[in-house]
């Protein structure tokens, strides 16, 4: 199935909870490994594991083609426009609008997953005028229910999403945040 949807502009920038969503740059690739090499970002999430430089340039490249299909848009979260603390994302996906998030470790425990998707969950709501935006979660991922909380999702009542990534089964709750 082809993805028909229109491509997302370059040059995002997104502001607000004291976060500058941005696009991801050349200058970035040497911070990426510092905030995506982890054994909890690998545990948790698709991103690669190790992940090197080799990986950043492939991250980098992968995310300029998803913006220009329209698949997904992937953000570096900063505080102020600098240096990347990690990264948000939107995807057009069947099941939804799906956003996602990873926090660099040197960077937890100061909302910035909190504010960076409820940043992000305005953006669908306002210019891509989305009804309603979802996070899927392991329920073991304690953070992420916590932020999921926290941002204002609530569990909805819908079959979890299961399937095996990196050698080991998951199941995934859907988490839900309608426009306001």
């Amino acid at each position: 199935m082809t993805n028909t949807a229109a491509p997302f502009p370059g040059g995002t920038e997104l502001r607000g909870e004291g976060l500058v969503l941005r696009d991801w740059t050349e200058g970035d690739l040497a911070a990426m490994p510092e905030l995506f090499d982890h054994p909890d970002i690998a545990y948790w999430t698709p991103i690669v594991s190790p992940f090197d430089e080799a990986a950043a340039r492939a991250r980098l490249d992968r995310s300029r083609e998803l913006r220009a299909e329209g698949t997904a848009v992937l953000l570096a979260i900063t505080a102020d426009g600098g240096a990347p603390l990690g990264e948000v994302m939107l995807r057009r996906a069947p099941e939804g609008t799906e956003l996602g998030y990873a926090v660099g470790p040197a960077h937890r425990g100061r909302g910035l997953a909190v504010r960076a998707v409820r940043v992000m969950a305005r953006y669908a709501f306002g210019p891509l005028d989305r009804e309603s935006v979802i996070l899927e979660l392991e329920a073991e991922n304690t953070a992420s229910v916590a932020v999921a909380t926290k941002a204002g999702f609530t569990l909805l009542d819908v079959p979890l999403i299961t399937g095996e990534e990196k050698g080991r089964p998951y199941a995934l709750q859907t988490w839900g945040l309608n426009r306001p």
